[in-house]
């Protein structure tokens, strides 16, 4: 049966490919892919020849429909993004509601999500957490972290190298001083790192250590 595969795939070590992923990715009829050359060489390194298109955040409005026709056509598609699962911060929220909406089957495989580790190796509470993903860059920003200043459940952030200081310096001014804050870099790869302390502290660590790699922050929720 015709069926979309939502594939995550490795954040960083390619041992972390699931056989599931590699057995369904050599099976569908086409893959989507956000960065066809970012995932041409992870299904190159897997032997997997299947046809893939570009899917992407400044395609996907255009793409979806094309992509609808072709899985009511019997055709079965693999979504996966350059790491990780697929519409987590990510391109793939568009293409599943279309699919729901055409009463269409979505199979999401489990595997790699960078939030995932990051949150069980901060050390911070993870009974209740809520998942932020990118902060607004400008418009909006203020007002979430204002709102976001009174949550008491442990908050999940992705943030990138550049912007990491900013955010850190964000963070001391809307949260305070003494808000323990986690910041892992590079997740299952050869330089992964963890920083923990207050925001101060760990903002005083990358002030002298430039930030590198993909990067998720953990902060403790109000008390």
């Amino acid at each position: 049966m015709a069926k979309l595969f939502l594939v995550p795939t490795p954040i960083g070590n390619l041992e972390d490919m699931t056989f599931r992923a590699v057995k369904v990715l050599n099976e569908v009829d086409f893959i989507l892919a956000e960065d066809t050359r970012t995932s041409g060489k992870l299904l190159k390194h897997f032997e997997i020849n299947t046809p893939m298109h570009s899917h992407h955040m400044h395609n996907e409005h255009k793409t979806v429909d094309l992509i609808i026709k072709r899985i009511q056509n019997g055709e079965t598609a693999a979504l996966i993004s350059d790491a990780g699962t697929p519409a987590i911060s990510d391109p793939g929220f568009l293409l599943t509601r279309a699919c729901v909406d055409h009463h269409i089957e979505v199979d999401c495989l489990p595997g790699a999500t960078a939030f995932v580790p990051a949150l069980v190796n901060s050390g911070l509470p993870n009974d209740k957490f809520i998942f932020e993903g990118f902060l607004p860059v400008k418009k909006g920003r203020q007002t979430r972290l204002n709102l976001l200043a009174e949550e008491n459940r442990t908050m999940i952030f992705y943030e990138s190298p550049h912007k990491l200081i900013k955010t850190l310096g964000h963070f001391i001014e809307y949260f305070g001083t003494d808000r323990k804050v986690s910041v892992s870099r590079e997740i299952s790869k050869l330089h992964e790192e963890t920083v923990r302390g207050t925001t101060e502290e760990v903002l005083a660590h990358f002030q002298k250590k430039a930030p590198k790699g993909e990067i998720v922050v953990i902060v403790e929720g109000k008390k």
